[in-house]
């Protein structure tokens, strides 16, 4: 669900502060209602309860809806013009089938685009974490560590779409054309776009080095979330864009989030602790850690670029300005692997220059 906290436009507040769903479009309002109605006595739904419980990137947002049995209820409102909620069906299938904690679907009409879901809780693995002492945070890093290799162990191919060169490099040309040109006001071309070419070219050569797995693609704490009562493992959620990739991609995304940065001892100590399980359970991750490293940091780097192009995007595209304020993360994480390879050193001379950074003699991994 890629949640974030600025929800302006999403909801009205009521007169008792709870944000309830604002319709722009009076159709989909009456259709919604229409839809609720047929659901409302079958499973012990209040509609005067609805209320906003998230919105995220896309143009999906998720209301909660209390029940009559004292607990609550997800609805996924996805505008099918904009959003194809089958995907979210499919992969949640997988991954309960997998043993992960993700939501049920209990009723959907997938022509409309709307979802009735189990609620998970209100609370993310985010909003648990003390980001003051890395060390307290462990046993919750460990537990995503848990889903993880989980998802990872019942990989099949050809069930998921394939991670492959051509939606790597799509991907890599968000920044570029998004953050480079539309946010920076760059010329991407000439020396430069024949530089960033060949660079992309090596980046996606090298993730592709690694073997393919089921990838979550969104694997971070604000798609995680704590444990109800009786349950022991974290809840998953933001699955719907789940492809068939490299192995590397949802470790990376765990331990270099877009909203949170922790120092390189923290992130080694548990990605060694994800290496040396996943490669216990028989995962393909080599028998060498110093190489499995280098491969999640040139996995990382090729996500660190998309995202900084989509957060430039969601700013200038879609009217989400709160995204942009995170990319100075993006830039560090960039920076910080583009600084280590040799072979990446024209990227981080372009990355300096357009950030207007004095290149030093050493460059820590450091927080932001």
């Amino acid at each position: 669900m890629s949640t974030h906290p600025h929800l302006a436009g999403a909801a009205l507040a009521s007169a008792a502060g709870v944000l309830r769903p604002d319709w722009a479009d009076p159709q989909r309002e009456a259709a919604f209602g229409r839809w609720l109605s047929g659901l409302q006595a079958a499973h012990g739904l209040q509609p005067a309860t609805l209320r906003l419980a998230s919105a995220d990137a896309s143009f999906r947002r998720y209301l909660r809806i209390d029940a009559d049995a004292g607990d609550s209820r997800i609805i996924m409102d996805a505008p099918p013009d904009r959003e194809d909620c089958r995907p979210f069906e499919r992969v949640a299938s997988l991954m309960a089938q997998a043993g992960l904690n993700v939501p049920q679907v209990l009723a959907c009409d997938l022509t409309q685009g709307f979802m009735l879901l189990s609620d998970l809780g209100p609370q993310t693995m985010m909003q648990a974490i003390a980001p003051a002492s890395a060390q307290a945070n462990l046993g919750l890093y460990l537990k995503a560590v848990d889903a993880l290799l989980a998802w990872q162990l019942a990989s099949r191919e050809q069930v998921l779409p394939a991670y492959d060169a051509a939606l790597l490099h799509r991907e890599l040309r968000l920044f570029p054309d998004w953050y480079l040109t539309r946010h920076r006001g760059i010329a991407v071309d000439g020396a430069l776009g024949s530089s960033l070419d060949q660079t992309f070219d090596l980046i996606v050569r090298e993730n592709l080095s690694s073997p393919s797995v089921y990838v979550h693609r969104d694997f971070m704490p604000r798609n995680l979330m704590l444990p109800l009562p009786g349950e022991t493992r974290l809840g998953v959620l933001d699955f719907q864009d789940a492809v068939y990739g490299p192995i590397t991609y949802d470790i990376a995304s765990l331990m270099r989030d877009a909203f949170l940065s922790w120092e390189e001892d923290f992130v080694l100590d548990v990605t060694i602790r994800y290496w040396e399980r996943a490669g216990a359970a028989g995962l393909p991750v080599g028998s060498d850690f110093g190489a499995f490293y280098r491969a999640v940091e040139w996995m990382g780097l090729q996500r660190h670029l998309k995202v900084a192009g989509i957060f430039a995007r969601l700013t200038l595209r879609d009217g989400k300005p709160p995204y942009l304020a995170d990319t100075p993360r993006f830039i560090q994480y960039i920076r910080a692997t583009a600084a280590r390879y040799r072979e990446l050193k024209p990227l981080l001379r372009l990355v300096d220059k357009v950030e207007g950074v004095q290149e030093a003699g050493g460059f820590a991994f450091g927080r932001v």
